[in-house]
């Protein structure tokens, strides 16, 4: 069993009303109002922001080259996210 499976195990319960949550539902068959949307990503888009600083700041405290370009990776990935919602 790999680590994710021994998590989801360990939360049976607290996995099962995320995963079954009526906004999940909802935004995967695609049946969500418009205005929660907007909200949801007016709130990812926030999130986001300050985790493209955390990935910026692990590149500025990376002790290799390898994990600086690693760090980089994942601040370029967020900020193509946000690109995404700033069209929509």
């Amino acid at each position: 069993m790999d680590v994710f499976d021994r998590l989801v195990s360990a939360a049976v319960p607290e996995w099962n009303s995320y995963v079954d949550h009526a906004f999940v539902r909802q935004l995967g068959d695609g049946t969500l109002p418009e205005a929660a949307f907007r909200t949801y990503l007016v709130q990812d888009y926030l999130f986001l922001i300050q985790f493209a600083r955390a990935w910026a700041l692990a590149a500025y405290k990376s002790q290799t080259i390898a994990d600086i370009r690693a760090a980089q990776v994942g601040f370029a990935a967020i900020l193509n996210e946000t690109e995404l919602h700033v069209r929509l």
